[in-house]
């Protein structure tokens, strides 16, 4: 269990300091930046208490928003991220009480029902977070152009990611 806290903390350092020091200076034909530390939330275990969930996804955000100067848009797609959680996974996995590992992962519960958990968890955080910041709906195509491509570029990068943390954790690094 130690251990499992220990990586978490250690997924959470790493993907905040990319996110501030790299993806945030990346924006592909100005519609496009990648939102990696988003992954946290996602591979958080799913038999864990929702008052930890929002605690914890709220706490991404906030950090977030404060190396990255946002005034509270992360805090709040973080959080509506954690809320709908367990919903988004009730969708594409049917029984939980069949899972061997409660972390979400491709050995966890199939390379389908992740990649459509991934994609969907990846969408709405795009989408929120798009819509908050633009807060209007005057230029509805580009906000909608910057939800596509942030949510593929995104989830490219966090199925590369996911590839290199489960195979570290497959060797017992």
């Amino acid at each position: 269990m130690a251990r499992q806290v220990l990586q978490f903390i250690v997924l959470f350092a790493v993907l905040i300091l990319v996110q501030v020091l790299v993806c945030n200076n990346i924006s592909i034909f100005n519609v496009a930046t990648p939102f990696i530390f988003i992954y946290f939330i996602i591979r958080l275990p799913i038999d864990m208490r929702i008052n930890w969930v929002l605690t914890l996804s709220f706490l991404t955000g906030l950090v977030v928003d404060i190396f990255s100067d946002t005034q509270g848009m992360n805090s709040l797609a973080c959080t509506l991220l954690g809320a709908s959680r367990n919903t988004v996974f009730g969708l594409y996995v049917g029984r939980r009480d069949e899972l061997v590992d409660m972390v979400p992962s491709v050995r966890s519960i199939g390379i389908a029902a992740y990649m459509k958990y991934l994609l969907t968890m990846t969408l709405l955080y795009c989408a929120v977070i798009t819509f908050v910041e633009a807060f209007t709906l005057r230029d509805a195509l580009l906000s909608l152009l910057r939800v596509v491509c942030c949510t593929v570029l995104s989830f490219v990068i966090m199925l590369g990611i996911d590839s290199f943390v489960n195979t570290k954790n497959e060797k017992g690094l």
